[in-house]
């Protein structure tokens, strides 16, 4: 069966370094989209960080955030599906991991914005407005994602604590040094990605996933073909069933154009 619907990560996959699509990727979605090939992102960024990559979702209009946590509709500019930690689920969490790993700060992002800690320290631009303080006062509605941040301990290390500190009770993932991003329990892309095929009615088969990072695993193993970039992390790339070009050198529009 021919492949129907691609499905791909953003940073440091289709993305450039510099968190930029390059004119043949661009070219290439736009190609696919005419041509009725179906381009989803699935991304653990938030919805805030998506606003200038909406005009070139597609016109089916759908992309996948947080690492799974929620499947927005562009066209009507609503969340479809949200699976999220409630605050108090969440605080119980925050507890946990900080009895396990001192020193660890957090921060949350739900679908109207970043809460953070004040010693969170977020490297990108917070807007406006968004609530700092104590999670207990500012945690006010369920987060796509939990994220906690330890610069002092070393990455693997914190992540293992986290981990054992979480155990069944949510899902912890991570893209970037020295940051685990936790989700509600069961929650990953490759999760959402099979309740967005189904609602589509694209089979399992019929789906390609490209990625680059640990947290891509559900996505390419229950898709029907995984493809790593080139730059991916070592799990990764023997995880895939195939390896494509690097992100820099636009290996996911590689990809897409072999399908076209």
């Amino acid at each position: 069966m021919p492949i129907r619907l691609v499905a791909t990560d953003l940073d440091g996959t289709l993305l450039g370094s510099d968190g930029q699509l390059s004119p043949r990727s661009i070219a290439a979605l736009q190609a696919a989209d005419a041509a009725g090939l179906i381009v989803v992102f699935v991304t653990a960024r938030p919805l805030r960080w998506m606003t200038s990559l909406w005009p070139h979702v597609g016109s089916h209009g759908k992309a996948i955030v947080s690492n799974g946590a929620a499947v927005y509709d562009v066209g009507t500019g609503s969340v479809e599906e949200i699976d999220g930690i409630d605050p108090e689920a969440g605080i119980d969490l925050v507890d946990s991991i900080r009895a396990a790993v001192p020193g660890t700060s957090f921060a949350l992002e739900c679908v109207s914005g970043i809460c953070l800690e004040p010693e969170f320290n977020e490297p990108e631009h917070i807007p406006f407005g968004s609530p700092v303080g104590p999670l207990a006062q500012v945690w006010t509605e369920p987060a796509l994602k939990l994220m906690a941040r330890h610069r002092a301990m070393p990455s693997v290390e914190f992540r293992e604590a986290v981990v054992a500190a979480v155990g069944q009770r949510a899902t912890p993932t991570w893209s970037v040094d020295f940051l685990v991003e936790i989700s509600a329990a069961g929650v990953t892309k490759g999760g959402a990605l099979a309740r967005l095929c189904d609602r589509l009615g694209i089979a399992q088969g019929d789906v390609l996933a490209c990625g680059d990072m640990p947290n891509d695993l559900p996505m390419l193993s229950w898709a029907g073909t995984g493809v790593a970039v080139a730059n991916a992390h070592e799990s990764v790339r023997v995880a895939a069933d195939q390896v494509t070009a690097s992100n820099n050198d636009d290996g996911v529009a590689a990809v897409i154009e072999s399908l076209l």
